[in-house]
């Protein structure tokens, strides 16, 4: 580590930082504008706090650590997935600011922690303590030719999210989240957590970002995270009363549509192997597998 500075990470490191981001994990997308913000003004209540390593001054390295409100577990806490430049890997530089982000996370009280890793890191994360417990596959689709908009059944709309009431968004997210496979539930997140990171997110899309009425009612939802010609589905799914009715892929091609009209290329998304039917609507969507990462859990002393 001679010669490597590990530090609390800057606003103006945004534009490093999505640089390093789209070497190491090219299928991940968040703009600078909102990295900058989520460094500048951190999620409430979760403690949330980022690093950057240093090399000769370029960033070439970075980890967030925060506490996970989203869940009723206690004392959750989560290290986002490290990113270390492949040019500097083998250094220490990775082990480095895990240990930051786990120190901190003792500090606010953490005593679980998740990460994430790709499948060529599980070694290291093994290492460090984690067991490597549910794989999450990551996928593209190239939005050339654009995606038809999809023509909705009697008593359905298809409406813009800009359209609705983000407390009615909200609902249908809180709602229809809370069977969704993974290691830890998102079955306590406040209106006000959700609105930072969502709605407020400066990346979301809110005219491609696609809402699905059943008479009058928001039943499902496919927001859109955008990043000039690239874009990540934030989140799709449907309220369980509605389900098998075909709405979550309605509202996903047509948030595609949108967006593919807009000037997005490529599409990105990303599913536990275990979601058999979000991964069922994206092969039909022509969606293809293009990485996995492994939830790794570890207690924390």
């Amino acid at each position: 580590m001679t010669g490597n500075l590990i530090r609390p990470a800057r606003p103006d490191d945004a534009p490093a930082v999505v640089a390093l981001r789209t070497v190491v994990f090219p299928y991940l997308v968040r703009g600078v504008e909102s990295t900058r913000r989520m460094i500048a003004e951190p999620p409430p209540g979760e403690d949330w706090t980022a690093w950057v390593a240093e090399v000769d001054g370029q960033v070439i390295g970075w980890a967030s650590a925060y506490r996970n409100g989203q869940t009723s577990t206690p004392d959750v806490g989560e290290v986002s997935t490290l990113h270390v430049h492949p040019a500097h890997r083998g250094r220490g530089v990775g082990t480095a600011l895990l240990d930051t982000a786990l120190g901190h996370l003792r500090v606010v009280g953490a005593r679980r922690v998740r990460t994430w890793s790709q499948p060529g890191s599980l070694p290291f994360a093994r290492r460090h303590g984690f067991t490597p417990s549910r794989e999450l596959r990551y996928s593209a689709l190239d939005l050339r030719p654009t995606p038809p908009m999809p023509e909705p059944p009697p008593g359905v709309r298809l409406l813009p999210a800009a359209e609705v009431d983000p407390r009615r968004i909200y609902q249908v997210d809180a709602e229809s989240s809370l069977d969704e496979p993974g290691d830890i539930p998102t079955d306590a997140m406040g209106y006000d957590t959700w609105r930072y990171e969502v709605w407020d997110n400066l990346g979301l899309d809110r005219d491609a970002s696609t809402v699905a009425e059943v008479d009058g009612t928001p039943t499902a939802i496919s927001l859109v995270i955008r990043d000039g010609d690239r874009m990540w589905s934030g989140y799709t799914g449907t309220v369980p009363a509605h389900r098998g009715r075909g709405l979550a892929r309605l509202a996903k091609q047509a948030a595609l549509h949108r967006a593919a009209t807009a000037g997005v290329r490529t599409a990105y998304t990303s599913n536990d192997e275990a979601n058999a039917p979000m991964l069922a609507v994206n092969a039909r969507l022509g969606y293809r597998p293009v990485a996995a990462q492994w939830s790794c859990l570890r207690e924390l002393s």
